[in-house]
């Protein structure tokens, strides 16, 4: 069996049995194995009020992706997350982010994760893990993703309003 390599993000921003979102996180990271990267603290996206702890680890499993993705929704459902609102408060998230087998488009999975690339809670995280992974899609790696999402872009004004 070939192994490959994933990138999953990991996230949450409710209090679950392992205790804070953080927590959480730190458990889920714990469980998958792989290379982790720091756990980070990031406002929420969408209707949640509450803040996430996210993070990205580097894992290899002969598991073809759709199998992987049945096992990380498994732990979701074990560390208390129940279907609910999108993008509003979960205990854990999983997501297969970036696959070493390059682009894959099935009915529940698309990889790369098609938001990844806008996401700066899954792009800071994976730059620590594996700033070099280059996307597929876009050729660019991690690192030039990720400076793309965050650098400063100039103010356009109208001439002689300085």
């Amino acid at each position: 069996m070939a192994i490959s390599t994933y990138a999953v993000a990991v996230g949450g921003n409710r209090r679950g049995r392992h205790g804070t979102p953080r927590a959480e996180v730190r458990a889920a990271l714990a469980l998958l194995g792989g290379t982790p990267s720091p756990i980070i603290d990031t406002p929420p996206l969408g209707p949640s009020i509450r803040r996430f702890a996210n993070a990205v680890t580097v894992i290899a499993s002969a598991e073809p992706p759709a199998a992987l993705l049945a096992r990380l929704k498994a732990v979701e459902r074990a560390a208390g997350r129940r279907a609910g609102r999108r993008w509003g408060a979960r205990v854990l998230d999983l997501d297969i982010v970036l696959w070493s087998g390059g682009r894959l488009a099935t009915r529940p999975l698309t990889l790369p994760h098609p938001a990844f690339r806008t996401r700066a809670f899954v792009l800071r995280p994976l730059l620590a893990v594996a700033p070099g992974w280059r996307d597929p899609v876009t050729g660019l790696r991690v690192r030039h993703l990720h400076a793309r999402l965050t650098r400063a872009r100039p103010i356009n004004r109208p001439r002689g309003t300085w």
